[in-house]
C-alpha cells in the first residue's frame, strides 16, 4: 500500500471516467488509485472494470452524496493522505507530490487546495476553489481568483503558498488521520460546502489551511449538479446556514447573524425573479425551513463543540463581500484587501 490514495467520487460519470481517467493514471505516481462509486446507475462500474481493472473500486449501494459518498469509501482505505478530487478534473504533471510535501512538512497542516482553473477557459480561474477559499465576516465563501460571479484571468499573481480559511473539494489533499479525528464531511449536507464545514471545524481546533499555486489542475464544473440548479441553490443555501449556526463565533450574537442572513436571501429571491428564475425561491424557502427544524440539532452540535473567534483566524476578510461586490463594486480580490 502506498502512503496517499487518489480517491475519485463516482455519480453517473463514465463520461468524465472516460475522458480524465487515463490523465489520472499518466500523471499520477507512487499512489493508489481509487473509485468509490456512489451508487451509478449508468455503465460507471462496468467501465471500470473492463478498462482499468488495476484501480481500487468501491461500490456503494445508493447515493449518498459528496459528504456521505466520501465518508463511507474512506472507511476502506489506510493511507496517509487521502487526494480528493471530482471526476471532472484534469491533473497536470507533477500535481501531487509539492501538495504532499506540504503536508508532510507540519502536522498541524491538514489540508492543502492547488490551484484550480477553468477546463472550458483555461485562462480563467474555476468558480470552485481557484486560488484558495476565504470567508466574509457574514459566513459568506468565496475565492482569491473568484469573487461571486466573476472570474479572474491567471496572470501568476496566484502562485504562492498561503494560508486560506478552506480548501475546495474539487481537489482536496488532506491529511488521513486529521480527517478521521474531525469526524470527515458533515453527511446532513450530502452535497455543497461540506469541505467548508470541515475546514471550519478544523480551524476552531487550531489547524492549519494552505493554497498551493505551484500545482494546477482544471475543473470542468458541474459535472453531476448543474450550476444553475435549484437543488444546487436549495444545498448552497441550506448548507450555508448549517455551517454558521454550528461554527460562527464572534461578537455579534449568532442570531443577528441569521436575521441579517434571512434579509440577504430575500434579496436574493427578488434577484432570481428578476433574472427568470423563480423556481429558486422555492429552493430558498425550502432551504430556511430545513434550517429552522434542525436548529435544536445544530444547538446541540454548537454547545458541544464551542467555535472559536473566526474574524482573528487566517483567510477571513472583515467587512461584507455583498457589500464589496454589488455595492462598491471590487471584482478582484486584491481590491478587497488594500
Amino acid at each position: 500500500m502506498k502512503k496517499t490514495a487518489v480517491v475519485i467520487l463516482n455519480f453517473n460519470g463514465q463520461k468524465w471516467l472516460e475522458k480524465f481517467l487515463p490523465t489520472f493514471i499518466k500523471f499520477s505516481t507512487n499512489v493508489d488509485m481509487v473509485v468509490i462509486d456512489n451508487g451509478s446507475t449508468d455503465d460507471s462500474v462496468k467501465f471500470i472494470n473492463n478498462e482499468f481493472p488495476n484501480i481500487n473500486l468501491i461500490q456503494l449501494e445508493k447515493n449518498l452524496g459528496f459528504a456521505g459518498g466520501y465518508n463511507e469509501g474512506l472507511k476502506h482505505l489506510h493511507h496517509s493522505y487521502f487526494i480528493i478530487v471530482n471526476s471532472d478534473v484534469e491533473v497536470t504533471e507533477n500535481w501531487i507530490e509539492p501538495n504532499i510535501k506540504i503536508l508532510e512538512s507540519d502536522e498541524n497542516i491538514v489540508a492543502v487546495q492547488p490551484k484550480i482553473k477553468s477546463y472550458n477557459e483555461k485562462n480563467k480561474f474555476e468558480h470552485a476553489g481557484a486560488a484558495g477559499g476565504w470567508i466574509d465576516k457574514l459566513g459568506f465563501p468565496f475565492c482569491r481568483g473568484r469573487i461571486i460571479n466573476t472570474l479572474e484571468i491567471d496572470k501568476n499573481n496566484y502562485n504562492d503558498i498561503s494560508d486560506i480559511f478552506w480548501a475546495s473539494g474539487a481537489c482536496l489533499f488532506v491529511n488521513a488521520k486529521a480527517f478521521t479525528e474531525q469526524g470527515g464531511f458533515d453527511s446532513s449536507f450530502f452535497a455543497h460546502m461540506e469541505e467548508i464545514d470541515l475546514c471550519w471545524r478544523w480551524k476552531n481546533n487550531g489547524k492549519s489551511i494552505k493554497y498551493n499555486g505551484k500545482s494546477t489542475v482544471y475543473h470542468v464544473g458541474g459535472g453531476t449538479l448543474n450550476y444553475n440548479s435549484p437543488k444546487k441553490v436549495y444545498l448552497n443555501h441550506r448548507n450555508n446556514l448549517y455551517m454558521i449556526h454550528k461554527n460562527y463565533k464572534t461578537n455579534t450574537p449568532l442570531f443577528i447573524i441569521i436575521f441579517i442572513r434571512l434579509f440577504l436571501d430575500g434579496i436574493a429571491s427578488l434577484k432570481y425573479t428578476m433574472s427568470g428564475n423563480p423556481n429558486f425561491i422555492l429552493s430558498i424557502l425550502k432551504a430556511h425551513f430545513s434550517y429552522y427544524s434542525n436548529i435544536r440539532k445544530l444547538n446541540n452540535y454548537r454547545k458541544n463543540n464551542k467555535p472559536k473567534n473566526f474574524k482573528k483566524m487566517k483567510g477571513v476578510l472583515n467587512s461584507s463581500i455583498i457589500w464589496n461586490y454589488y455595492v462598491l463594486q471590487k471584482r478582484k480580490f486584491a481590491q478587497l484587501i488594500k
